[in-house]
């Protein structure tokens, strides 16, 4: 019998993204702004950005964030 898949809860997703090792080293993570919605909805999304005081921009449907505290400048 073949072990079924373990369902993804808004914990394990977000454990998941912001446990990648990119995202532990500071770098920069990007999803589609319709997944996050659909698995942990944008809210839960922005607070858990916030309370790791890092920065997330969205454009063209997708979410960008910097795991890092650093400044974010827009140039163009």
């Amino acid at each position: 019998m073949k072990d079924l898949p373990v369902p993804v809860t808004p914990e394990r997703w977000l454990a998941q993204i912001f446990g990648a090792r990119i995202a532990a080293e500071g770098g920069i993570v990007r999803r589609k702004v319709d997944d996050i919605e659909r698995l942990v909805g944008r809210r839960r999304f922005l607070h858990e950005v916030d309370r790791r005081g890092f920065h997330v921009i969205e454009n063209a449907g997708q979410f960008v964030v910097f795991c890092n505290q650093d400044p974010v400048v827009v140039l163009r």
